[in-house]
């Protein structure tokens, strides 16, 4: 989108280094489009890249150094669109929509799907060119500590703020997403995010995850104990193991990659201390493997990476991990599949209002309980034997147990709760909030308001049990949600009456 409050920014005294135009051009079809993208933003780039270079060799450099992220544009006249069953791949209205772009290579499929759903939906042809939004000089560097590293071993004369861009934190709200953004100059957002917000949580899943956001795969599962990462590395070891099981490579913190065929990778190259949130990634060529995260214990966690992993558009993301059964007629190594949350979590409230309701997605519930059913051997009716389906509470204080027991019982009475944690509420209302289906299937660990609280060696002999069948419930499920369609799986129940084009 263009952002007029860059224009004549410089006094007229000061000289302005521009990395070379590329005025917008028109394409008619979505993969040459989508390379142009790839040559654009590289070309610009390179050319903060190569100053940044030659600052650090110590030359000198007057004035500022600029480039633009690249962006797409589509212009229509009609409110008519070819295919009204889609959820997504169209504009709401007539009038100029604009999206920019950043890192075109790792979006490369997303982006020719979406551009192509426009051009048939609109007939209109796709615009390419730069943007008026600077390239912040620490996202021209992927990794983003070369600007730093770089920075902090030389002495510059002046601050860099004073010679590039810098990340500007006023263009990477999630107005968008939030169904808050009003545009200044008439032009309609494409995409739920800008290039700089992007580039923000690109950065920011390297930090938390400790591997690149190239690695991350379609279908996320979160948890929330240690035990199921362990399981799954074992499950995901065992598939490298098998030439017949459609995954291509599975990748550890430090992004340790073990490839099909081959030996577990030399546990010395692993890192010596696990990042705040792990991932592990089990991947497939197209994309469409499992990334596994620990998120750890409590909502804001549960926030912090799904804020991040929505800028890659999954196609969907699932909580496996333990509550406290709420119920008498319960029992430890019971599954929840939620239906409804009680959003006792707080943390996006500023968000999205805790009156917005979080509504259960058709084919996600379905799969999981498909799931249950076929691992368990447990179907129909008896099936309510081991799984029970309800409200799930989520509460931003680990040690409710010790808040007033009746007004707490009286409480979950009155919203029919059945299980209760702290990060499933917020998974799925920032799925919501960022149009990714989610769901959430939990299972018992204790019932602390029936006695039966989580005690040591308890606890050790039901995770021993217990995880392994949870975890292959989930993969079990998105291999289900794997063979539906993009179509079919991206519901329309996540989209509002006025929504922004791509998925």
């Amino acid at each position: 989108m263009s952002n007029p409050r860059y224009r004549n920014l410089e006094q007229p005294a000061r000289q302005v280094r521009l990395a070379p135009s590329h005025p917008l051009e028109v394409f008619t079809d979505p993969g040459k489009a989508v390379a142009r993208l790839i040559e654009i933003f590289e070309a610009n780039t390179s050319f903060l890249r190569s100053h940044f270079e030659d600052l650090l060799a110590g030359k000198d450099i007057e004035g500022r150094v600029r480039a633009f992220y690249p962006q797409v544009r589509i212009v229509t006249d009609t409110h008519v669109r070819l295919d009204s069953r889609l959820s997504y791949g169209f504009v709401s209205g007539p009038g100029t929509h604009a999206s920019t772009i950043t890192r075109p290579d790792l979006f490369q499929h997303y982006l020719e799907t979406q551009l192509g759903l426009l051009m048939k939906n609109h007939d209109v042809p796709i615009l390419v060119g730069d943007s008026d939004t600077p390239i912040p000089l620490h996202f021209a560097f992927y990794d983003g500590t070369h600007v730093e590293g770089g920075a902090a071993a030389a002495h510059f004369e002046r601050p860099l703020a004073d010679i590039f861009d810098l990340p500007d934190l006023t263009l990477m709200d999630d107005s968008i997403a939030n169904g808050t953004y009003e545009p200044t100059d008439g032009i309609m957002p494409l995409a739920s995010f800008t290039a700089p917000r992007i580039d923000y949580s690109l950065h920011r899943l390297q930090h938390y995850t400790a591997t690149k956001a190239e690695h991350f795969q379609n279908y996320v599962l979160f948890t929330n104990y240690q035990f199921y990462i362990d399981e799954f590395c074992r499950m995901s070891r065992e598939l490298m193991a098998d030439p017949d099981s459609g995954y291509e490579s599975f990748v550890e913190p430090g992004n340790v990659e073990t490839k099909a065929g081959e030996a577990d990778t030399d546990c010395g190259l692993r890192p010596d201390k696990l990042p705040q949130m792990p991932a592990y990634h089990l991947k497939r060529a197209d994309g469409s493997g499992i990334t596994m995260v620990n998120i750890g214990v409590g909502p804001s966690n549960a926030k912090t990476i799904t804020d991040h992993i929505a800028v890659l558009r999954p196609h969907v993301w699932l909580m496996l991990g333990h509550c406290a059964g709420l119920r008498n007629s319960q029992t430890l190594g019971d599954y929840v599949l939620a239906h409804g949350y009680v959003r006792d979590d707080n943390v996006l409230n500023q968000d999205l209002p805790v009156w917005v309701p979080i509504p259960p997605l058709a084919e996600v519930q379905v799969a999981l309980e498909d799931a249950v059913a076929e691992i368990t051997g447990i179907d129909g009716y008896d099936l309510k034997r081991v799984m029970r389906t309800g409200t799930v509470v989520s509460l931003d204080n680990r040690n409710w147990e010790l808040w007033n027991q009746p007004e707490l019982v009286k409480r979950f009475s009155q919203s029919r709760a059945v299980a209760l944690d702290m990060e499933s509420a917020t998974i799925a209302a920032n799925g919501f909030r960022f149009r990714v289906p989610y769901g959430t299937l939990l299972c018992i660990s204790d019932k602390p308001l029936h006695g039966e609280l989580k005690l040591p060696g308890m606890a050790t002999d039901f995770y021993k049990r217990q995880v392994a069948q949870h975890l292959q419930i989930g993969i079990r499920a998105v291999e289900k949600m794997r063979n539906m369609t993009a179509e079919r799986l991206h519901s329309r129940k996540l989209r509002s009456f006025a929504e922004t084009a791509f998925q």
